[in-house]
């Protein structure tokens, strides 16, 4: 796995252009194993974790469905979307409008140089957007950002792909996720899977993620789900 990771400007472009299959809660993340219960446990855990929450933040929000699947939860919150896609936001602006009566705001950029209001939401959201961090450096300024973005009180949420922290175990989770991407769809759908993972992503494992959050600040971490190399958790400030 040695290869050049994509750039930000070719991750863009391609959520650019996939558009609609980012759009249906029901299939728009095929290849991403117990997506509608990580994303049913993350949002309940944020409206017990802040029942009066008020301001939400979705970073790499695609097309809108952690939001609107939060806004099921606690109605009518000023929602801030971040995303790299342009085509992706307007999408989410047009379905998250309709939701709720709170505040709208869509920034396009990424979620490490867009500017944010410190100590201001109630909960963050992450969705398969962080496995797309590089190195060390880049995992503690992103997390330390997030801490500092939240209220006391407030929390992250993150639903991702992860790693194990042995070696070993690694690649017995990514056979393990290739068998069921193969019995998905096929032999070809599985090398498709597995080589655009390579190259796009960097994910680190749910320990590391803890840690890391504990190290910047949050007083507590959550682990909410785990299945192979895909995991549901959070850290409280």
């Amino acid at each position: 796995m040695n290869m050049t990771k994509s750039t930000v400007e070719e991750i863009k472009e391609r959520f650019d252009n996939d558009v609609e299959r980012f759009s249906n809660l029901e299939t728009g993340q095929v290849a991403t194993i117990d997506a509608k219960i990580s994303l049913e446990l993350i949002t309940e855990a944020a409206k017990r974790i802040v029942p009066d929450a008020e301001n939400l933040l979705d970073i790499g929000c695609g097309a809108g469905n952690y939001t609107l699947m939060m806004l099921t939860k606690i109605p009518n919150l000023n929602c801030t979307l971040v995303d790299l896609s342009k085509p992706m936001l307007d999408r989410a602006l047009e379905r998250v409008s309709r939701q709720t009566n709170g505040k709208i705001t869509c920034l396009q950029g990424d979620i490490r140089e867009v500017e944010l209001i410190e100590n201001h939401y109630d909960i963050i959201l992450a969705g398969a957007v962080l496995h797309h961090l590089r190195d060390d450096r880049d995992w503690e300024i992103t997390f330390t950002k997030l801490f500092n973005l939240l209220k006391q009180g407030g929390c992250l949420m993150i639903s991702d792909l992860i790693t194990q922290d042995m070696e070993v175990l690694t690649d017995y989770m990514w056979e393990r996720y290739g068998d069921y991407l193969e019995g998905l769809n096929g032999e070809e759908y599985r090398q498709k899977v597995l080589d655009y993972v390579a190259k796009e992503d960097s994910p680190r494992s749910m320990t590391y993620q803890l840690e890391l959050m504990k190290r910047v600040g949050f007083g507590k971490v959550e682990i909410l789900h785990k299945n192979m190399c895909f995991g549901a958790f959070g850290g409280i400030k």
